[in-house]
């Protein structure tokens, strides 16, 4: 059906509630009645390589079918019940598909960042007290298999570890020679090993217990994880289910073919893109165990479109920005929408990325929280670039502020119901829980934004501080706990400074100790060896001799972020021969923060080249 706003919204959800339609209950009842519809359709496929003719391995629904029941029994016959949880630490390819499913089917499944350190990746097992997890077999190139060995370590309760060995996936001479090379002397841990696929095969292809025909918890997906112990995330199979016939009812069909480079740790991926096509019978691709971070995926892009007739195209800014870079070398005549979202979208990429692949760009809202899914722009209707468009259908979005709501363009935290969101067990740990929500019924999400007159949702900034870096969360103490073990350091305040590629970078100021000394660089250098995670290494670092505080002397960020503001905007002015300068940054109550440029005779065409490029808007001053 198409969805052009919010009538066609209001007429889905008149036509009857949510909880009186016609939907499974659980995960295997969603599985197996996609199944019984398109029994021989193509449902996922992997190919190890990004190249247009690389090997790669298809299942169609039926085959997913038989290894998810295959899987579940496996899980089961190792103790896991529904209480119980299978973390996987795993790159993308089929076999974490069947640990995410397979594991919501069986318990609770847990997938991890395997970017993650070996100390992050031990305290979330902890966290969720796993006792089983699916990782890699040492291979060349990754050290996920070592990582996840001295993870085990830090997690007594693991028992089992099952090896997904990726040599299934090469071609000579490729798979005779990684044997012989394989990384070796994994550190010793309590857990047993066990081959995953080798274990599945043993296994009949019929649930050997009852799918239990009622909602529980089924996914534990963790947040940030940037700092020692991140928050992990509930989510019932009703919220699962939710999102899924979200993706069936509004964007995708049977006849669709998706290609999400996106990896299946993050709940974009798999809440959104595979549950859509769980529910939607849409066929989803997904190109090498790195996603959009592997050799030659943006090389490639337009080939693998060609080569899959790719109807639908996942992606993030980060990830459109780099394919720009690329000429249109294939037909990709069969694309109708690409997706975006984790991260705003700037306007001069969306609209070169649509000229140029003749491709409509829908672009959305959700949080690991609420299981995802919040608002999009509507794939048939107007789209307001910026915007993250009108709440899905039952979904019901207030803005708030000191416990009042607000009105049309009125600037508050963004409160959210939906099916999605589990009230009251959010996280896992129920002191986290504790003023999360509004009116006991709406999750607050920690998003600043408004509502404009036409019912369209617009983000104006973060109350929770966070640092969004291609769409992924970074937790800004991390950088400043590490700056303020350094001697010469007395504060520090980290935040996202502007980037066109990525949205935003992390960048740090500091304020020394008083007699003390350090140049930037040596700060820099120090970040590098003391923040664990390099996504979250700090790319400037300003010396400020005092600070910006509070009457409380709390760190005033917004001073920092215009002053990056500034910073960043005139460095780009200044490369592209511009002779605008930025006057000064406002605080725009509808907008969030925005640049007064000075134009100094260049024109607003000129400017808006190099500054439509950022996230953040610009104005003439």
């Amino acid at each position: 059906m198409g969805y052009s706003g919010i009538e066609d919204r209001e007429k889905i959800e008149g036509e009857m509630a949510w909880a009186d339609r016609d939907l499974p209950k659980t995960l295997y009842g969603l599985i197996s009645r996609t199944t019984a519809k398109f029994p021989n359709h193509k449902s996922i496929s992997y190919q190890i390589f990004s190249g247009p003719k690389d090997k790669a391995e298809t299942f169609t629904w039926t085959q997913l079918k038989d290894k998810v029941s295959q899987t579940a029994n496996l899980f089961r016959s190792l103790g896991i019940g529904p209480k119980d949880v299978v973390a996987y630490v795993l790159p993308n390819c089929n076999e974490t598909v069947l640990a995410l499913l397979g594991g919501g089917v069986a318990g609770i499944a847990n997938p991890i960042n395997p970017l993650l350190d070996a100390e992050q990746i031990g305290s979330i097992l902890r966290e969720t007290g796993a006792s089983v997890v699916v990782t890699l077999r040492p291979f060349p190139k990754t050290d996920v298999a070592e990582k996840t060995a001295e993870a085990v370590k830090l997690a007594p309760g693991v028992h089992t570890v099952l090896e997904v060995d990726l040599v299934r996936y090469l071609t000579p001479p490729k798979s005779w020679i990684v044997p012989l090379i394989r990384p070796k002397g994994l550190t010793g841990n309590q857990a047993k090993y066990l081959n995953f696929n080798a274990e599945i095969a043993k296994q009949p292809k019929e649930l050997t217990f009852e799918d239990v025909q009622e909602d529980r918890v089924a996914f534990y997906f963790h947040t940030g994880g940037t700092t020692g112990m991140p928050k992990v995330a509930q989510h019932l199979y009703s919220g699962t289910i939710y999102n899924g016939w979200i993706g069936s009812e509004l964007l995708l069909t049977e006849d669709d073919v998706m290609l999400c480079p996106l990896p299946l740790f993050h709940v974009m991926a798999c809440q959104v893109m595979l549950l859509g096509a769980l529910s939607s019978g849409a066929h989803i691709v997904f190109p090498t165990p790195q996603g959009y971070r592997g050799e030659g995926v943006f090389d490639n892009l337009w080939k693998l479109v060609e080569r899959w007739k790719v109807t639908f195209v996942v992606s993030v800014p980060t990830a459109l920005a780099a394919t720009m870079q690329r000429p249109v070398n294939a037909d990709i005549s069969s694309v109708k929408t690409a997706f975006s979202g984790s991260a705003p979208l700037p306007l001069e990429l969306f609209r070169r990325f649509e000229k140029t692949t003749g491709m409509t760009i829908v672009e959305g809202y959700g949080m690991t929280e609420a299981t995802c899914l919040i608002s999009g722009n509507p794939v048939d209707g107007l789209k307001k670039v910026g915007s993250i468009g009108i709440p899905f259908p039952y979904t019901e979005v207030k803005i708030v502020s000191n416990g009042k709501e607000l009105g049309v363009d009125e600037v508050g935290e963004i409160c959210v119901s939906n099916p999605g969101v589990y009230v009251g067990n959010t996280y896992t740990e129920a002191d986290k829980n504790k003023d999360l929500y509004y009116k006991s019924k709406f999750l607050r999400t920690g998003d600043l934004g408004r509502m404009d007159a036409d019912g369209y949702l617009w983000i104006t900034g973060r109350s929770k501080d966070l640092i969004i870096r291609g769409g992924h969360n970074i937790d800004p103490a991390e950088i400043e706990e590490a700056l303020l073990g350094h001697d010469a350091v007395a504060f520090a305040g980290a935040i996202g400074q502007p980037d066109a590629h990525a949205g935003e970078i992390p960048c740090a100021y500091v304020e020394l100790v008083e007699g003390a000394e350090a140049t930037a660089e040596e700060l820099l250098a120090y970040c590098t060896e003391k923040v664990h995670e390099r996504a979250a290494q700090p790319k400037h670092v300003t010396i400020m001799k005092e600070l910006p505080k509070t009457a409380v002397g709390k760190i005033f960020k917004p001073d920092l972020r215009k002053d990056a503001i500034t910073r960043v905007y005139d460095a780009a002015l200044t490369d592209a021969g511009c002779a605008a300068r930025v006057d000064h940054v406002i605080d725009d109550k509808k907008r969030g923060l925005v640049a007064k440029v000075s134009m100094n005779g260049a024109s607003e065409q000129d400017v808006g080249a190099v500054l439509d490029s950022f996230t953040r808007p610009w104005e003439g001053a």
